[in-house]
């Protein structure tokens, strides 16, 4: 374990790795490695997968953990997706070194041990197109059907396999395929298919190739070439694990990684698919790739979740063998947590009510401390200015209350937060629409600073802020993107797009923010006191245009639905 980091809970693949490192297997070494795909951004389902590599590599002395772009599809990838892996891996806190790669580093030597495959009768040439290939593969109850290129001889594959290389035949008109079993109960031991031709520019090698290796052959040997001593991946690749070792045994690699499944993370209201969120983008139903909405890294970071949250998260969320849904709102929870303890507070009035104070002085501005965050004993505190001419939330006076409405109504005196007690005397309507525009008060100046030297109590607490020194500001308020708590339930291919929550995005424009706000830096967070936690938001925010994203509220349903207690709300 590192010298620096808490110890942490058992896993079973903790557990192999401490066994593995105590009998010297491996050499005594740990070398994992987190290999995405470069054809879409990462998610929240991504972030487990870096923690747990990443995570193991730190934790063991000595440990490395590669960072490996599998771009072997050209037609899908793209630098953009490179560069933004790169830019969330190394936001989420983690550092690979000089442990950079690309699969595509290898295609000298992955197309090299094709041929000895071919050599050693291992793997032929096909001329079946794709659906013929499907059809002769067969089902879980049937075995599948030799392909009639199957026995050709090793020189007519090296000769066919090298002109494919070559450029000589149009996409798709053959394939190399290995030759394992067609009536293996494993489907995936059924001949699959190593290369495709494919003429598709790559993003980092060109036009050089027109035949590219596929996934299962490609990423064993590239965890081999790197010595890559555990091979930690999803469940979904459980059924692949013997072909993984199949292709390694044939080549007799000099490294034999070790392959472990896990249980992927599903969490309730997304969906974990690079092809669903890109369909998303397409479509244009979200802004790009780092909408708030979206849980993409990108979009949690832009929304203003910290990477201390989501690696907490993916701590306590676990790693098992067994696939559960996990509700976003441990999520959240984890993300109040740390804000709770680092966000400072600031008041803001997102539906502003205008207050005149009628026997405050004309002219007069007082500055007010407040605490920058009671969390923290020594973030200290702010100056707040305060005047005759205030904002308060709509929502924080009815003219005709229910009997457990506490805060402002005609006759009513409140607590002004940092302040002063006011009295509400008389509410001003339009005349057109009868809606409250102004509210008149009074105040009581010996209650400055919040109390009242008669040790008299009020009920509530309001926050506010001078009309005279706000500033204006659009503040979003967002919600889930899907309604549906698990929104691939909701039936094949693009059916999950029917839960799509059309309010998943409210903009409010007019806001009133303490002026120093004006001063954040994009992606700055802060706790809007008694309404959530807010970052300044990442790409739109300028001193000029200040707009502010909602990351999350202040209530915490997944603790009160595991009866802890919620941390208190000042104010």
């Amino acid at each position: 374990m590192a010298a620096n980091d808490e110890p942490r809970p058992l896993h079973f693949i903790r557990q192999i790795v401490a066994d593995d490192l105590a009998s010297g297997k491996h050499g005594g070494r740990v070398v994992t490695r987190f290999p995405p795909e470069p054809n879409g951004y990462l998610h929240i389902g991504h972030a487990k997968s870096i923690c747990l590599n990443f995570g193991l590599a730190r934790e063991n002395r000595g440990g490395v953990c590669h960072l490996r772009m599998d771009d072997t599809n050209p037609s899908k990838e793209e630098q953009e997706y490179v560069d933004a892996i790169i830019r969330d891996v190394r936001w989420l806190g983690f550092d690979w070194g000089d442990k950079l790669f690309y699969a595509s580093d290898y295609f000298d030597r992955i197309y090299e041990y094709a041929l000895d495959l071919i050599k050693k009768g291992k793997a032929y040439v096909c001329d079946l197109t794709a659906d013929e290939v499907r059809d002769h593969r067969g089902t879980l109850t049937e075995p599948g059907k030799g392909s009639p290129h199957r026995n050709r001889s090793i020189a007519e594959n090296l000769d066919l396999f090298t002109r494919m290389a070559a450029g000589e035949f149009p996409d798709g008109s053959r394939t190399l395929r290995a030759r394992i079993d067609m009536a293996s109960p494993n489907i995936n031991m059924r001949d699959p298919v190593m290369y495709r031709i494919l003429r598709a520019a790559h993003h980092r090698t060109g036009d050089k190739w027109c035949v590219y290796p596929m996934y299962d052959y490609a990423h064993c040997v590239s965890d081999a070439i790197e010595g890559i001593t555990h091979s930690i991946c999803t469940l979904e690749f459980e059924n692949h694990r013997p072909l993984y070792d199949w292709f390694l045994d044939a080549l007799e690699t000099p490294h034999h990684p070790q392959q472990i499944e896990f249980a992927r993370l599903n969490v309730t209201h997304t969906v974990m698919s690079k092809r669903k969120l890109l369909k998303l983008v397409k479509e244009g139903l979200v802004r790009g790739w780092d909408d708030p909405r979206m849980p993409t890294i990108a979009g949690l970071r832009r929304r203003g979740f910290t990477p201390e949250s989501i690696r907490d998260f993916c701590e306590r969320v676990g790693v098992g063998k067994n696939e559960s849904l996990v509700d976003i709102a441990l999520l959240e929870h984890c993300l109040r947590e740390d804000l709770n303890k680092r966000a400072p507070r600031v008041m803001a009035v997102l539906k502003p009510l205008r207050v005149v104070i009628e026997n405050y002085p004309e002219g007069m501005v007082e500055e007010m401390d407040a605490v920058n965050n009671p969390e923290d004993s020594s973030a200290g505190t702010r100056k707040v200015p305060f005047s005759r001419v205030l904002y308060i939330e709509r929502d924080d006076f009815m003219e005709d209350p229910p009997r457990k409405f506490f805060r402002l109504a005609p006759g009513r005196e409140v607590r002004l937060r940092y302040a002063y007690f006011v009295t509400c005397t008389s509410a001003v309507k339009d005349p057109a629409t009868g809606e409250v525009v102004e509210l008149r008060c009074t105040y009581d100046p010996a209650t400055r600073g919040g109390g009242a030297p008669d040790g008299r109590n009020v009920k509530a607490t309001l926050h506010w802020v001078s009309a005279a020194h706000a500033r204006d500001a659009e503040v979003r308020l967002y919600d889930h993107l899907l309604s549906a708590e698990d929104p691939d339930d909701a039936g094949e291919g693009d059916a999950f797009m029917s839960a799509i929550n059309p309010g998943s995005l409210q903009a409010l424009a007019g806001c009133k923010v303490e002026p120093g706000l004006a001063a954040a830096a994009p992606g700055a967070f802060f706790q809007f006191e008694r309404l959530g936690y807010f970052c300044a938001d990442s790409e739109d925010f300028r001193p000029d245009a200040l707009v502010f994203n909602r990351t999350v509220g202040l209530r915490d349903t997944w603790a009160r639905a595991q009866g802890r207690k919620e941390p208190q709300a000042r104010g």
